[in-house]
């Protein structure tokens, strides 16, 4: 870098220099706006002037902050579900039941809790009956909690990885919020202290002549701003789409191209369709508080289903099945959540029009309850789509699914065989990519009829879903999902188009 003069600099740059080289400290923005009369903006704007000019460094400071959520407050009052259930069942001569349990605490708050309890290896089940595996000293999990209620986090413990994984899960389990404070600071260098001791000099500077300085000839004794010929211009950047709305789209215009109609639900959905219609049994470890976001409604139970679906989980209806065993629960089956995929939209569809030929597909938005880290958010797209007619087989499936992903721009394209609880034959499709491998980009099957008997569809149907952040990901070239959610406008402006 060429030496740096004081005509090289701005009268707000001499100011930002006087006070860093008079304060001789790192400085935050509004204790250095104060001391040199600039606003905050202006001495921020300043100082990166200045560091690129190698007279000052900025120092960035990100501080990771943890608090309580409502019902992480409950918690950390009257302890986590796990520990009250250790310390109830220890004070009984002989492990309750679970039913026991559910009549003590609720069927929710047992689910919760005995998850928990299993998973910590506090207890163990045996015919239905809990038994403890004797006291438990306070786990990492609980040590925080209090620590956070008390804003009183010990900075060393979270470098320690159990720690770090006790984080992750209160978290997980909707107990606390993690957010990020970014802050800076601004120091002189050796290069701009030798500026400052050199003595500067303010005055009065002109950016722009004007046609009255020029007539009267007082440009003269004006200090005019030095002009940079070698100074880059301005990029311009055109108006194009956002790059995942972009792909959206083509994914779009790729499934009308071929055929199928699009078709849009509710975001809300009664655990009916959710899950019930789904043949996904009533609990299913997906059901849970800490994977679905359940809400404070119900939704309506179609008459001409229900009782076809509660035969067919309970003992598996006239077909040669056994359904899942147990009382399948209307209660259950009306509680609202926020769709955890779009195949609610599809079978919902599929039940409305269970004449062939059916060929639609859906792009939307579902939600679960995922920690927020480089590949996983609680809000994604998936897109979803089946086709029903007549003698539909599972090589149809593969050729569709070949078709599209040739579309959309992969060529080597896989099949491995995979489980789904509503598929039978399923699959994972795979599509290679170099340097990474082959990876996986969703799952695809054959409609169980435990899913479509009692329904009343008596044709083959086809299904498929896929994540479309994932793919963008892979497309993109992305190393984190929440690139494609951020407002991040230099992202944007420089996110090609197309590939040439």
């Amino acid at each position: 870098m060429a030496d740096v003069t004081q005509s090289d600099m701005t009268p707000n740059e001499k100011k930002i220099l006087i006070a860093l080289g008079t304060l001789r400290s790192p400085q935050y923005p509004q204790h250095l706006a104060k001391f040199s009369g600039l606003s905050v903006e202006a001495s921020v704007q300043s100082a990166f002037l200045l560091q690129e000019k190698g007279l000052v460094k900025i120092i960035e400071d990100i501080n990771t902050n943890y608090k309580l959520t409502n019902e992480g407050s409950d918690y950390a009052n009257n302890e986590l579900p796990e520990r009250q259930f250790i310390d109830y069942i220890n004070k009984l001569d002989e492990g309750p039941t679970i039913n026991e349990l559910k009549v003590k605490f609720g069927p929710k708050f047992v689910g919760i809790a005995l998850g928990w309890l299993r998973k910590k290896e506090w207890v163990q089940i045996d015919g239905g009956q809990v038994l403890s595996n004797g006291p438990q000293e306070p786990g990492k999990d609980e040590e925080l909690l209090n620590q956070i209620q008390e804003d009183n986090v010990i900075d060393s413990l979270l470098q320690i990885e159990s720690y770090q994984q006790a984080i992750k899960n209160l978290i997980k389990r909707n107990l606390i919020e993690k957010s990020e404070d970014k802050t800076i600071k601004i120091e002189i260098t050796e290069s701009g202290m030798d500026i400052y001791k050199s003595g500067i000099t303010l005055e009065e500077e002109v950016a722009q002549l004007t046609s009255d300085l020029i007539r009267t000839g007082s440009w003269k004794d004006k200090h005019l701003r030095a002009y940079n010929i070698d100074a880059p211009v301005q990029p311009v950047y055109g108006a194009k789409t956002h790059p995942y709305q972009r792909l959206i789209d083509e994914m779009r215009q790729i499934f009308l191209e071929m055929g199928f109609t699009e078709i849009k639900g509710e975001i809300i959905q009664s655990s009916f369709w959710n899950f019930d219609a789904l043949f996904q049994p009533q609990d299913h470890p997906a059901r849970d508080m800490q994977d679905t976001f359940y809400l404070d409604s119900t939704g309506d139970v179609p008459p001409e289903y229900t009782d076809s679906v509660a035969a067919m989980h309970e003992h598996g209806g006239d077909i040669d099945s056994k359904g899942w065993g147990g009382k399948w629960s209307r209660e259950q089956a009306k509680k609202n959540v926020l769709r955890t995929h779009t195949t609610a939209n599809t079978i919902k569809y599929l039940a409305d029009n269970p004449n062939p030929p059916v060929k639609a597909f859906c792009i939307d938005r579902a939600y679960r309850r995922e920690t927020i880290d480089p590949t996983h958010t609680p809000e994604f797209e998936q897109l979803e789509g089946v086709v029903m007619d007549e003698g539909m087989s599972f090589s149809n499936l593969l050729g569709l699914l070949r078709e599209f992903y040739h579309r959309v721009g992969f060529a080597d394209v896989r099949f491995r065989p995979a489980y789904f609880p509503y598929t039978e034959p399923s699959v994972e499709p795979e599509v290679y990519i170099e340097g990474m491998g082959w990876i996986e980009l969703g799952g695809a099957g054959v409609f169980r009829k435990e899913v479509t008997e009692p329904l009343g569809i008596k044709y083959p149907v086809l299904a498929w879903g896929l994540g479309v952040s994932r793919l963008a990901m892979l497309r993109l070239g992305l190393r984190d999902l929440r690139t494609l959610y951020q407002s991040d406008i230099d992202w944007l402006r420089k996110s090609p188009v197309c590939k040439v």
